[in-house]
């Protein structure tokens, strides 16, 4: 299925916030928030990007290095720094910019624990960006704790990337249900914008088998879009690059172009 070029914006801000969560690893979480930014700013959208996972894949994935003595996102949630914009810094993807994270985010559950409001730590930072982007794109970790929580309170919607196999479909529905929880006693306003299959080989019944389950559960909010696999994702993330500069022509970077567009048609992004 094809979908149209989105119009023109002609005006930019306030941020529509999205969470790329699934509490399993190594479903393409970090893949999705890369190339989706960039894919958006390739549509003349202002984006920014939020590693919000202690691996810090994201960071390494823009080429952004977050292992000196620069500012990360730790310091905005623990309240070390109070300007995001001291924190906040340009990717190798035009037009994308990055809140970047070490492991040392690791220890901010441990001191969230103890804090006032601590599930509102992340949106009170982003508030403060939001007017200055059309869309910030959130990377969270493979769990469903605190740091997750933030996330999905900070956020207007979340999108569930969903490796095309069995195994991965066993957790969807209590990520599902941590959505609902979030929604009904933190953020009113959460929705779940679509569930994005990656990993996907059309020419295997098993891929095609989960990805049909899903629909029958799940329905619409199933993306039309899929994420094919291919080897480039791995090796553009070793440059640091977003595939549509890594492999401007490539299947995988016209896959999350589509995605683009069709989040757009959708309503879900502007």
């Amino acid at each position: 299925m094809s979908f149209p070029e989105p119009p023109v914006l002609t005006s930019h801000g306030p941020a529509r916030i999205v969470a790329l969560c699934n509490q399993k690893g190594g479903v393409g979480k970090t893949t999705s928030t890369i190339n989706l930014a960039a894919s958006l700013a390739e549509l003349g959208r202002r984006v920014l990007v939020v590693d919000f996972d202690p691996q810090g894949a994201l960071s390494a994935g823009f080429g952004v290095h977050a292992f000196d003595d620069s500012p990360t996102v730790l310091d905005l949630i623990n309240g070390k720094q109070t300007d995001p914009h001291a924190v906040i810094k340009p990717t190798s993807a035009p037009g994308v910019d990055i809140l970047p994270a070490n492991i040392e985010l690791s220890v901010a559950e441990v001191f969230l624990v103890t804090e006032l409001s601590r599930e509102h730590a992340l949106a009170n930072v982003l508030k403060k960006v939001a007017p200055e982007y059309d869309v910030i794109l959130i990377d969270c970790q493979p769990s469903l704790g605190l740091l997750t929580v933030n996330a999905l309170t900070a956020s207007h919607g979340v999108i569930v990337p969903l490796e095309c196999e069995y195994f991965a479909l066993r957790g969807l529905a209590m990520l599902v249900e941590t959505i609902e929880k979030v929604r009904d006693r933190l953020n009113p306003a959460l929705t779940l914008d679509g569930i994005l299959p990656t990993m996907y080989d059309p020419r295997t019944l098993h891929s095609r088998e989960v990805v049909q389950h899903v629909v029958d559960n799940f329905g619409d909010v199933v993306l039309h879009t899929s994420i094919a696999r291919t080897v480039k994702f791995p090796d553009a993330s070793i440059d640091g690059l977003p595939m549509n500069q890594f492999a401007p022509e490539h299947a995988g970077a016209e896959n999350y172009r589509q995605l683009a567009r069709e989040l757009i048609s959708r309503g879900s992004l502007p």
